[in-house]
């Protein structure tokens, strides 16, 4: 079944805006790139592997739609796969679309960028297959996380070696910068004082004031990252987190303020952009 233009369109507007998604992914593989390499400068191939993690990002969100549709209509009635405004054929037509893409630009690149950037992909589809089996990979917070993180660094080290051409010590610094940088705003959006029974929350799993710390935690792990590997003053990036954690942890505000979290993920990426423009 081939999807409707103005239909997937609708559907990216609402569950991939492109002001946060796209905006995210441009600057994960700018910002990535830029550290991993001593003497970086935008290149056509930069343009190539930006796109191509758009779009593992765009196939990734639709996958997930597909795989959370039950949880969904108990939770977000409202979302275009569980009112009708899409259908599972069409966002599956639309993910061999992104793949046959993300094989396109990398196809330009290497072999080693062809077949790394389709590991993400593969991953993701196991991921969905494994959740099917075994219920408990889908429903634990804790437990999903750590089944699907490893999208994220595949990611990571398909940036750094596709930019790089070779694997060195500093890929590990480089890549745990941008985990902790993601698992920032990611516990950020999922931390709350209060929860209905069967969200997926990790203050829920945790407990609010444990995972209001850990969301800081990686903040300050990324952060430290960043100082050791530019040597630079960039331990002002904490100034976000550290506001948010007092107000959260004060009790202020009913939830970790997502706008300081995005500020602290948005402030590290250029920061390391400018660092390696410099």
């Amino acid at each position: 079944m081939i999807v409707s233009a103005s239909r997937l369109w609708s559907f990216v507007l609402v569950r991939f805006r492109p002001e946060v998604y796209v905006s995210y992914g441009v600057l994960w593989s700018l910002a990535l790139e830029a550290v991993a390499s001593d003497h970086w400068r935008p290149s056509p191939a930069t343009v190539a592997r930006a796109a191509s993690v758009v779009l593992t990002l765009l196939f990734l969100r639709m996958l997930d739609e597909q795989k959370d549709l039950d949880y969904d209509r108990r939770h977000h009635p409202d979302r275009p796969l569980v009112t009708g405004a899409i259908t599972s054929s069409e966002l599956r037509s639309a993910m061999m679309v992104c793949t046959l893409c993300v094989l396109a630009l990398n196809s330009l690149l290497s072999v080693v960028s062809l077949v790394l950037a389709t590991l993400p992909l593969g991953y993701g589809l196991a991921l969905a297959a494994a959740e099917r089996r075994f219920p408990a990979v889908r429903d634990g917070v804790l437990v999903s996380l750590a089944a699907s993180y490893p999208v994220q660094l595949l990611v990571s080290c398909y940036l750094y070696v596709s930019s790089t051409g070779a694997v060195g010590w500093r890929a590990v610094p480089v890549v745990l910068v941008f985990a902790f940088a993601f698992l920032h705003f990611e516990f950020a959006r999922k931390t709350r004082w209060l929860g209905m029974a069967g969200e997926r929350l990790y203050s829920l799993a945790l407990g609010p004031a444990l995972s209001g710390t850990v969301t800081l935690c990686w903040a300050v792990a990324a952060v430290v990252l960043i100082v050791s590997l530019t040597t630079t003053w960039f331990v002002v990036l904490l100034v976000p987190p550290v506001l948010a954690a007092r107000r959260f942890l004060a009790g202020t505000s009913e939830s970790w303020p997502l706008p300081a979290a995005m500020a602290f993920v948005l402030l590290s990426y250029l920061s390391l952009i400018a660092y390696g423009l410099r």
